[in-house]
Protein backbone atom coordinates (compact mmCIF):
# COMPACT_ATOMS: atom_id res chain seq x y z
CA UNK A 1 0.00 0.00 0.00
CA UNK A 2 1.28 3.53 -0.54
CA UNK A 3 2.65 5.47 2.28
CA UNK A 4 2.03 8.91 2.43
CA UNK A 5 4.89 11.26 4.42
CA UNK A 6 2.55 12.43 7.28
CA UNK A 7 2.21 8.66 7.96
CA UNK A 8 5.98 8.15 7.61
CA UNK A 9 6.38 11.49 10.23
CA UNK A 10 3.72 9.71 12.70
CA UNK A 11 5.64 6.59 13.14
CA UNK A 12 8.89 8.14 12.90
CA UNK A 13 7.57 9.95 16.47
CA UNK A 14 5.95 6.66 17.63
CA UNK A 15 9.40 4.76 17.74
CA UNK A 16 10.06 3.83 14.40
CA UNK A 17 8.27 1.92 11.24
CA UNK A 18 7.08 -1.75 11.81
CA UNK A 19 8.81 -3.72 9.14
CA UNK A 20 5.77 -3.96 6.67
CA UNK A 21 6.08 0.32 6.19
CA UNK A 22 10.09 -0.31 6.80
CA UNK A 23 9.88 -2.36 3.53
CA UNK A 24 8.02 -0.23 1.45
CA UNK A 25 9.75 2.70 2.59
CA UNK A 26 12.77 1.40 1.39
CA UNK A 27 11.62 1.49 -2.20
CA UNK A 28 10.22 5.13 -1.55
CA UNK A 29 11.22 7.29 -4.47
CA UNK A 30 13.09 10.92 -3.39
CA UNK A 31 13.18 13.15 -6.26
CA UNK A 32 16.64 13.66 -6.89
CA UNK A 33 15.79 17.67 -7.25
CA UNK A 34 15.28 17.22 -3.62
CA UNK A 35 18.03 14.48 -2.54
CA UNK A 36 20.51 17.36 -4.01
CA UNK A 37 19.21 20.51 -2.01
CA UNK A 38 19.02 18.14 1.32
CA UNK A 39 22.83 17.13 0.54
CA UNK A 40 23.71 20.79 -0.59
CA UNK A 41 22.11 22.12 3.13
CA UNK A 42 23.80 18.80 4.94
CA UNK A 43 26.72 20.28 3.08
CA UNK A 44 26.63 23.70 3.68
CA UNK A 45 25.45 23.48 7.63
CA UNK A 46 27.05 20.82 8.69
CA UNK A 47 30.14 19.72 7.19
CA UNK A 48 31.87 23.25 7.69
CA UNK A 49 31.61 22.42 11.16
CA UNK A 50 32.70 18.62 11.32
CA UNK A 51 35.89 19.87 9.02
CA UNK A 52 36.88 23.05 11.16
CA UNK A 53 36.45 20.79 14.09
CA UNK A 54 38.98 18.05 12.67
CA UNK A 55 40.98 20.91 11.29
CA UNK A 56 41.52 22.19 14.48
CA UNK A 57 41.64 18.68 16.82
CA UNK A 58 44.45 17.31 14.32
CA UNK A 59 46.18 21.62 13.80
CA UNK A 60 46.69 21.55 18.18
CA UNK A 61 47.82 18.28 18.27
CA UNK A 62 50.13 18.55 15.30
CA UNK A 63 51.55 22.11 15.73
CA UNK A 64 54.53 20.69 18.12
CA UNK A 65 56.39 20.09 14.85
CA UNK A 66 56.38 23.51 13.47
CA UNK A 67 56.52 24.96 17.46
CA UNK A 68 60.03 22.85 17.45
CA UNK A 69 61.50 24.93 14.78
CA UNK A 70 60.48 28.22 15.76
CA UNK A 71 62.05 27.58 19.06
CA UNK A 72 60.57 25.31 21.37
CA UNK A 73 63.40 22.24 21.39
CA UNK A 74 65.88 25.37 22.14
CA UNK A 75 63.73 27.18 25.06
CA UNK A 76 63.23 24.13 26.94
CA UNK A 77 66.60 22.87 25.76
CA UNK A 78 65.36 19.06 24.62
CA UNK A 79 67.45 16.40 23.47
CA UNK A 80 66.47 14.18 20.08
CA UNK A 81 65.12 11.46 22.57
CA UNK A 82 62.52 13.67 24.51
CA UNK A 83 61.74 15.42 21.40
CA UNK A 84 60.17 12.34 19.85
CA UNK A 85 58.94 11.10 23.29
CA UNK A 86 56.65 13.98 23.36
CA UNK A 87 55.60 13.68 20.06
CA UNK A 88 55.12 10.13 20.91
CA UNK A 89 52.79 10.38 24.59
CA UNK A 90 50.12 12.18 22.79
CA UNK A 91 48.93 8.92 21.60
CA UNK A 92 49.79 6.88 25.02
CA UNK A 93 46.39 8.40 26.18
CA UNK A 94 44.64 9.05 22.92
CA UNK A 95 44.64 4.67 22.07
CA UNK A 96 44.06 3.92 25.35
CA UNK A 97 41.00 5.79 25.75
CA UNK A 98 39.79 5.85 22.35
CA UNK A 99 37.78 2.36 22.79
CA UNK A 100 36.18 3.23 26.39
CA UNK A 101 35.06 7.15 25.13
CA UNK A 102 33.40 5.07 22.32
CA UNK A 103 31.26 3.42 24.60
CA UNK A 104 30.80 5.86 27.11
CA UNK A 105 29.90 8.35 24.98
CA UNK A 106 26.52 6.92 24.19
CA UNK A 107 25.37 8.04 27.49
CA UNK A 108 25.81 11.51 26.56
CA UNK A 109 24.27 13.34 23.43
CA UNK A 110 26.87 13.77 20.37
CA UNK A 111 26.74 17.27 19.90
CA UNK A 112 27.27 17.85 24.01
CA UNK A 113 29.93 15.53 23.66
CA UNK A 114 32.20 16.69 20.85
CA UNK A 115 31.57 20.46 22.49
CA UNK A 116 33.29 19.22 25.53
CA UNK A 117 36.12 17.58 24.08
CA UNK A 118 36.82 20.58 21.82
CA UNK A 119 36.24 22.98 24.74
CA UNK A 120 38.68 20.83 26.61
CA UNK A 121 41.94 20.33 23.63
CA UNK A 122 41.19 23.95 23.18
CA UNK A 123 42.05 24.45 26.97
CA UNK A 124 44.63 22.20 26.82
CA UNK A 125 46.56 23.85 23.74
CA UNK A 126 46.45 27.18 25.05
CA UNK A 127 48.08 25.97 28.08
CA UNK A 128 50.86 24.37 26.63
CA UNK A 129 52.16 27.90 25.62
CA UNK A 130 53.17 28.57 29.32
CA UNK A 131 55.19 25.50 29.78
CA UNK A 132 58.50 26.15 30.96
CA UNK A 133 60.04 22.26 31.62
CA UNK A 134 60.28 18.69 29.43
CA UNK A 135 57.87 16.77 32.31
CA UNK A 136 55.10 19.92 31.82
CA UNK A 137 55.05 19.27 28.19
CA UNK A 138 54.80 15.84 28.37
CA UNK A 139 52.21 16.16 30.92
CA UNK A 140 50.07 18.52 28.61
CA UNK A 141 50.68 16.38 25.58
CA UNK A 142 49.33 13.41 27.97
CA UNK A 143 45.96 15.46 28.47
CA UNK A 144 45.42 16.73 25.42
CA UNK A 145 45.73 12.95 23.92
CA UNK A 146 43.05 12.56 26.31
CA UNK A 147 40.51 15.25 25.19
CA UNK A 148 41.03 14.22 21.76
CA UNK A 149 40.49 10.51 21.81
CA UNK A 150 36.51 10.24 21.01
CA UNK A 151 36.59 12.97 18.55
CA UNK A 152 36.71 11.20 15.49
CA UNK A 153 34.94 8.10 15.92
CA UNK A 154 32.09 10.12 17.46
CA UNK A 155 32.40 12.42 13.90
CA UNK A 156 32.42 9.44 12.05
CA UNK A 157 29.54 7.92 13.79
CA UNK A 158 27.24 11.24 12.75
CA UNK A 159 28.45 11.20 9.65
CA UNK A 160 27.12 7.73 9.06
CA UNK A 161 24.10 9.05 10.91
CA UNK A 162 23.22 12.20 8.51
CA UNK A 163 25.03 10.30 4.57
CA UNK A 164 23.53 7.65 2.85
CA UNK A 165 26.32 4.66 2.18
CA UNK A 166 27.27 5.96 -1.38
CA UNK A 167 27.67 9.76 -0.24
CA UNK A 168 29.88 8.79 3.03
CA UNK A 169 33.24 8.62 0.98
CA UNK A 170 33.03 12.48 -0.10
CA UNK A 171 31.81 13.36 3.28
CA UNK A 172 35.59 11.70 4.95
CA UNK A 173 37.24 13.65 2.25
CA UNK A 174 35.79 16.72 3.55
CA UNK A 175 37.50 15.54 7.50
CA UNK A 176 41.34 14.07 6.19
CA UNK A 177 41.27 17.33 3.29
CA UNK A 178 40.80 19.55 6.69
CA UNK A 179 43.94 17.60 7.93
CA UNK A 180 45.73 18.68 5.16
CA UNK A 181 44.90 22.30 5.65
CA UNK A 182 45.57 22.03 8.70
CA UNK A 183 49.15 21.18 7.67
CA UNK A 184 48.97 24.32 5.38
CA UNK A 185 47.93 27.01 7.40
CA UNK A 186 49.65 25.37 10.32
CA UNK A 187 52.56 26.48 8.30
CA UNK A 188 50.89 30.01 7.43
CA UNK A 189 49.97 30.98 10.60
CA UNK A 190 53.70 29.46 11.76
CA UNK A 191 55.30 31.51 9.30
CA UNK A 192 53.23 34.39 10.68
CA UNK A 193 54.46 34.34 14.12
CA UNK A 194 57.53 33.32 13.70
CA UNK A 195 58.14 36.27 11.74
CA UNK A 196 56.77 38.35 14.98
CA UNK A 197 59.25 36.98 17.27
CA UNK A 198 59.29 37.47 20.68
CA UNK A 199 55.98 39.70 22.25
CA UNK A 200 54.83 39.69 25.87
CA UNK A 201 57.37 38.44 27.38
CA UNK A 202 56.46 34.74 25.11
CA UNK A 203 58.74 33.53 22.34
CA UNK A 204 57.17 32.60 18.81
CA UNK A 205 56.51 29.18 19.66
CA UNK A 206 54.25 29.95 22.85
CA UNK A 207 52.28 32.53 20.32
CA UNK A 208 51.71 29.61 17.90
CA UNK A 209 49.90 27.90 20.53
CA UNK A 210 47.59 30.26 22.51
CA UNK A 211 46.59 31.77 18.60
CA UNK A 212 45.52 28.11 17.54
CA UNK A 213 44.40 27.03 21.14
CA UNK A 214 42.19 30.33 20.79
CA UNK A 215 40.60 29.89 17.46
CA UNK A 216 39.75 26.27 18.72
CA UNK A 217 37.75 27.79 21.92
CA UNK A 218 36.04 30.32 19.43
CA UNK A 219 34.35 27.39 17.17
CA UNK A 220 32.95 25.65 20.23
CA UNK A 221 29.22 28.05 20.54
CA UNK A 222 29.07 27.44 17.10
CA UNK A 223 29.35 23.69 17.45
CA UNK A 224 26.86 23.77 20.75
CA UNK A 225 24.23 25.74 18.62
CA UNK A 226 24.36 24.30 15.39
CA UNK A 227 24.92 20.30 15.68
CA UNK A 228 22.14 18.84 15.84
CA UNK A 229 21.25 15.65 17.95
CA UNK A 230 19.38 14.49 15.46
CA UNK A 231 19.75 15.43 11.53
CA UNK A 232 16.21 15.62 10.85
CA UNK A 233 15.48 18.14 13.52
CA UNK A 234 17.68 20.91 12.44
CA UNK A 235 14.94 23.46 12.20
CA UNK A 236 16.26 24.50 8.72
CA UNK A 237 14.60 21.66 6.68
CA UNK A 238 11.35 23.06 5.15
CA UNK A 239 8.75 20.42 6.12
CA UNK A 240 8.80 18.90 2.56
CA UNK A 241 12.78 18.18 3.23
CA UNK A 242 11.78 17.18 6.88
CA UNK A 243 10.04 14.49 5.46
CA UNK A 244 12.03 13.65 2.75
CA UNK A 245 14.82 13.47 5.72
CA UNK A 246 12.68 11.15 7.90
CA UNK A 247 13.00 8.80 4.68
CA UNK A 248 16.44 8.45 4.31
CA UNK A 249 16.90 7.75 7.55
CA UNK A 250 14.26 4.70 7.97
CA UNK A 251 16.13 3.98 4.32
CA UNK A 252 19.37 3.91 5.97
CA UNK A 253 18.94 2.08 9.32
CA UNK A 254 18.27 -1.28 6.88
CA UNK A 255 21.98 -1.67 6.26
CA UNK A 256 23.17 0.47 9.46
CA UNK A 257 20.98 -0.58 12.08
CA UNK A 258 18.78 0.96 14.62
CA UNK A 259 21.13 2.95 17.63
CA UNK A 260 20.00 0.60 20.49
CA UNK A 261 22.92 -0.24 22.76
CA UNK A 262 23.23 -4.14 22.52
CA UNK A 263 27.02 -5.76 24.16
CA UNK A 264 25.92 -8.63 21.32
CA UNK A 265 26.79 -6.23 18.56
CA UNK A 266 30.29 -4.83 20.93
CA UNK A 267 31.19 -8.73 21.21
CA UNK A 268 30.17 -9.86 17.43
CA UNK A 269 32.86 -6.94 16.49
CA UNK A 270 35.37 -8.03 18.53
CA UNK A 271 35.39 -11.99 17.30
CA UNK A 272 35.45 -10.81 13.55
CA UNK A 273 38.91 -10.89 11.81
CA UNK A 274 38.16 -8.44 9.16
CA UNK A 275 38.00 -6.05 12.00
CA UNK A 276 41.35 -6.28 12.85
CA UNK A 277 42.59 -6.13 9.45
CA UNK A 278 40.99 -2.99 9.00
CA UNK A 279 42.56 -1.97 11.76
CA UNK A 280 46.02 -3.36 10.60
CA UNK A 281 45.59 -1.25 7.48
CA UNK A 282 44.70 1.80 9.51
CA UNK A 283 47.99 1.44 11.20
CA UNK A 284 50.63 0.80 7.99
CA UNK A 285 47.90 4.15 6.47
CA UNK A 286 48.58 5.77 10.07
CA UNK A 287 52.62 5.60 9.84
CA UNK A 288 52.90 7.30 6.61
CA UNK A 289 50.27 9.97 7.46
CA UNK A 290 51.71 10.78 11.21
CA UNK A 291 55.61 10.17 9.98
CA UNK A 292 55.24 12.41 7.46
CA UNK A 293 53.21 15.22 8.15
CA UNK A 294 54.16 15.74 11.57
CA UNK A 295 58.05 16.03 10.71
CA UNK A 296 57.80 17.84 6.91
CA UNK A 297 58.84 20.87 8.09
CA UNK A 298 62.33 19.35 9.65
CA UNK A 299 62.89 17.59 6.75
CA UNK A 300 62.81 20.87 4.47
CA UNK A 301 64.45 22.52 7.06
CA UNK A 302 67.26 19.87 8.37
CA UNK A 303 66.90 17.34 5.28
CA UNK A 304 66.75 20.01 2.19
CA UNK A 305 68.51 22.84 3.76
CA UNK A 306 66.05 25.44 3.73
CA UNK A 307 66.04 28.30 6.64
CA UNK A 308 63.30 28.02 9.38
CA UNK A 309 60.96 30.43 6.87
CA UNK A 310 61.32 28.71 3.65
CA UNK A 311 60.68 25.30 5.44
CA UNK A 312 57.07 26.53 6.97
CA UNK A 313 55.88 27.55 3.83
CA UNK A 314 57.37 24.82 1.49
CA UNK A 315 55.21 22.81 3.21
CA UNK A 316 52.04 24.30 2.49
CA UNK A 317 51.78 23.19 -1.35
CA UNK A 318 52.78 19.57 -0.45
CA UNK A 319 49.90 19.68 2.01
CA UNK A 320 47.61 21.29 -0.03
CA UNK A 321 48.23 18.48 -2.56
CA UNK A 322 47.09 15.67 -0.27
CA UNK A 323 43.67 17.25 0.29
CA UNK A 324 43.22 17.71 -3.64
CA UNK A 325 44.28 14.27 -3.95
CA UNK A 326 41.88 13.04 -1.20
CA UNK A 327 38.93 14.82 -2.98
CA UNK A 328 39.54 13.07 -6.61
CA UNK A 329 40.07 10.06 -4.91
CA UNK A 330 36.58 10.24 -2.45
CA UNK A 331 34.74 11.23 -5.73
CA UNK A 332 35.95 8.32 -7.95
CA UNK A 333 35.28 6.14 -4.67
CA UNK A 334 32.17 7.02 -4.29
CA UNK A 335 30.99 6.77 -7.66
CA UNK A 336 32.43 3.28 -8.35
CA UNK A 337 31.92 1.92 -5.21
CA UNK A 338 35.59 1.34 -5.02
CA UNK A 339 38.10 2.26 -1.37
CA UNK A 340 40.38 -1.12 -0.98
CA UNK A 341 42.01 -0.67 -4.89
CA UNK A 342 41.75 3.48 -4.68
CA UNK A 343 43.54 3.11 -1.59
CA UNK A 344 46.40 0.53 -3.04
CA UNK A 345 46.81 2.62 -6.10
CA UNK A 346 47.79 5.96 -4.20
CA UNK A 347 50.67 3.97 -1.83
CA UNK A 348 52.44 3.11 -4.86
CA UNK A 349 52.76 6.91 -5.33
CA UNK A 350 54.27 6.99 -1.69
CA UNK A 351 56.61 3.95 -2.34
CA UNK A 352 57.87 5.90 -5.21
CA UNK A 353 58.14 8.84 -2.95
CA UNK A 354 60.28 7.53 -0.45
CA UNK A 355 62.26 5.60 -2.80
CA UNK A 356 63.49 8.65 -4.10
CA UNK A 357 63.78 10.52 -0.77
CA UNK A 358 66.17 7.89 0.06
CA UNK A 359 67.87 7.57 -3.64
CA UNK A 360 68.33 11.00 -4.89
CA UNK A 361 71.04 13.67 -3.64
CA UNK A 362 69.20 16.20 -5.39
CA UNK A 363 66.77 18.75 -3.18
CA UNK A 364 64.77 19.66 -6.06
CA UNK A 365 64.46 15.54 -6.49
CA UNK A 366 63.51 14.92 -3.29
CA UNK A 367 61.06 18.05 -2.78
CA UNK A 368 59.38 16.61 -5.78
CA UNK A 369 59.38 13.56 -3.84
CA UNK A 370 57.46 14.85 -0.79
CA UNK A 371 54.42 15.89 -3.64
CA UNK A 372 54.01 11.71 -4.53
CA UNK A 373 54.23 10.74 -0.69
CA UNK A 374 51.87 13.28 -0.12
CA UNK A 375 49.27 11.88 -2.55
CA UNK A 376 48.03 9.34 -0.44
CA UNK A 377 48.63 10.97 2.67
CA UNK A 378 45.16 11.40 3.55
CA UNK A 379 43.68 9.26 1.02
CA UNK A 380 44.64 5.92 3.10
CA UNK A 381 43.58 6.80 6.40
CA UNK A 382 40.46 8.16 5.26
CA UNK A 383 39.55 5.89 2.73
CA UNK A 384 40.44 3.17 4.83
CA UNK A 385 37.86 4.47 7.47
CA UNK A 386 35.30 4.84 4.89
CA UNK A 387 35.54 1.43 3.63
CA UNK A 388 35.22 -0.19 7.26
CA UNK A 389 32.26 1.93 8.52
CA UNK A 390 30.68 0.91 4.79
CA UNK A 391 30.82 -2.69 5.41
CA UNK A 392 30.48 -2.92 9.43
CA UNK A 393 26.31 -3.15 10.41
CA UNK A 394 24.73 -2.54 12.92
CA UNK A 395 25.36 0.60 14.84
CA UNK A 396 26.95 -0.84 17.87
CA UNK A 397 29.05 -3.20 15.73
CA UNK A 398 29.93 -0.23 13.42
CA UNK A 399 31.05 1.72 16.71
CA UNK A 400 33.26 -0.57 18.21
CA UNK A 401 34.87 -1.46 14.40
CA UNK A 402 35.68 2.07 14.22
CA UNK A 403 37.06 2.66 17.90
CA UNK A 404 39.69 -0.64 17.62
CA UNK A 405 40.58 0.61 14.03
CA UNK A 406 41.03 4.15 15.58
CA UNK A 407 43.18 2.63 18.80
CA UNK A 408 45.05 -0.02 16.75
CA UNK A 409 45.79 2.35 13.64
CA UNK A 410 46.99 5.21 16.21
CA UNK A 411 49.49 3.35 17.73
CA UNK A 412 51.46 4.71 14.60
CA UNK A 413 51.34 7.86 16.20
CA UNK A 414 53.46 6.29 19.01
CA UNK A 415 55.64 4.57 16.21
CA UNK A 416 56.38 7.05 13.71
CA UNK A 417 58.47 9.40 15.81
CA UNK A 418 60.73 6.63 17.54
CA UNK A 419 61.45 4.93 13.93
CA UNK A 420 62.82 8.55 13.68
CA UNK A 421 65.03 7.99 16.90
CA UNK A 422 66.15 4.84 15.11
CA UNK A 423 67.43 6.19 12.04
CA UNK A 424 69.07 8.98 13.43
CA UNK A 425 71.36 6.65 15.63
CA UNK A 426 71.46 3.87 12.97
CA UNK A 427 72.96 5.97 10.03
CA UNK A 428 74.68 8.83 12.07
CA UNK A 429 73.38 12.99 11.80
CA UNK A 430 73.55 12.64 7.84
CA UNK A 431 70.36 12.07 6.06
CA UNK A 432 70.35 8.45 4.96
CA UNK A 433 67.15 6.30 4.71
CA UNK A 434 65.37 6.71 7.59
CA UNK A 435 65.82 10.70 7.45
CA UNK A 436 62.44 10.25 6.23
CA UNK A 437 61.15 11.21 9.52
CA UNK A 438 64.17 12.35 11.51
CA UNK A 439 64.90 15.75 12.89
CA UNK A 440 68.80 15.87 12.48
CA UNK A 441 69.46 19.05 14.14
CA UNK A 442 68.04 17.77 17.49
CA UNK A 443 69.94 14.16 17.05
CA UNK A 444 72.88 16.52 16.94
CA UNK A 445 71.97 18.41 20.54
Amino acid sequence: MPIRCDDVLNLYLGGGLPPPFLEEVSEVYIDPVLQKRILRKLDTRLAPLFCALYFLSYLDRSNIGNAAIAGLTEQLNLSGAQYSTAVSVFFATYVSAIFPLVLALRKIKTHRGITIMAAAWAIVTVGTAFVKSYGALVACRLVLGLCEAGFFPCISLYITMVYNRKEQGLRFAYLFAATSFSGMFGGLIATGITKIGEAGGLRSWSWLYIVEGLISLLIVPFVWYGLPEKPADAKWWTPEEREAMLIREQQRLEYMGREKFDWTQVRSALKEWRVYTGALIQFFQDIILYGFSTFLPSILRNGLGYSRMEAQYLSVPVYLLGGISFFIAATIGDKYGLRGSVLLFLDVFAVIGYALLVASDSNAVKYAACYLIALPLYCGPGLNETWIVNNTAPHYRRATALGLSQAIGNIAGVVAPQLARFGAHFHGTDFGPAYLLQDSELEER
